[in-house]
């Protein structure tokens, strides 16, 4: 599947505003980059880094006035997520180095308190990704997807004590419940084609039978078109941007998800 996606963010700024954006989605194994573009007005130096999980991240100073953000991607990504029904469990002992840290609690995946839960959920289920499908389902059912009901990260607990919450919340639980079985799980962020509404979307990965797969307890039959932009512990570590000082607010925040047909 070949996606055209595009980002458009803008904001007043008062003051010399520092930012970090994470709005560069790579190529990899998952997905393929085939043209950019990245415009930033009015035009500032800007210095771009690799963050400690490989993400592609842009720094700059926002002058007072507009300041507007604008990129474009045409990506070239899988029809549908990879499944794997059966994958094992990987033993800590035999973990890449690179996934330790996705074992750990983070601030907003308190892992530790999950394990009573996350163990009734899976009673029964092969250990690996039957597991992880589990508690997948187990989400999906048990709680309420309602985009748009919250603009402010919320930890697993508070999701679990809500029962309702956005796409970002899911994967916080997910997460959560995923590592106090000792199975590696990291927050996604980007784009998912036919997402209604149409915004930046938030799933997880698991680490199981020697990879990563892909899990999203918002959508239903394991549909595909997802780019990716950055991966990370949870929602502190992929915002697509960090803003430092006096709190700034986008006036305006397009996104738009198109599929490049085939000329033939």
């Amino acid at each position: 599947m070949r996606l055209r996606t595009s980002c458009n963010i803008k904001f007043e700024i008062s003051e010399p505003t520092p930012f970090i954006l994470m709005l560069r989605p790579r190529s990899g194994s998952q997905q393929w980059v085939e043209r950019e573009e990245y415009k930033i007005t009015p035009s500032i130096p800007v210095m771009e880094f690799t963050d400690n999980y490989g993400n592609l991240c842009q720094r700059l100073i926002a002058q007072p006035g507009q300041f507007l953000i604008s990129t474009s991607s045409e990506i070239v990504t899988s029809n549908f997520i990879d499944q794997g029904f059966g994958a094992s469990f990987v033993d800590i002992q035999n973990l890449p180095d690179a996934v330790l840290s996705y074992l750990l609690p983070s601030r907003y995946c308190e892992s530790d308190c999950f394990y009573e839960m996350s163990s009734s959920i899976t009673n029964g289920h092969l250990y690996g990704y039957n597991q992880v499908s589990a508690i997948t389902n187990w989400l999906r059912d048990n709680i309420s997807y309602l985009p748009g009901s919250n603009n402010q990260p919320l930890s697993a607990s508070q999701v679990n004590i809500r029962r309702f919450g956005v796409c970002r919340d899911f994967a916080h639980l997910g997460i959560a419940l995923c590592r106090s079985l000792s199975i590696p799980a990291r927050i996604v962020v980007g784009y998912l084609y036919g997402l209604e509404p149409m915004d930046m979307h938030a799933w997880f990965e698991a680490y199981v039978g020697d990879r990563w797969y892909t899990f999203d307890a918002t959508q239903i039959n394991s549909p595909g078109g997802y780019v990716i932009l950055g991966f990370g512990r949870d929602a502190a570590d992929v915002a697509i941007f960090n803003q430092f000082g006096p709190l700034v607010y986008p006036t305006e925040q397009l996104v738009k998800v198109e599929q490049i047909l085939s000329d033939t």
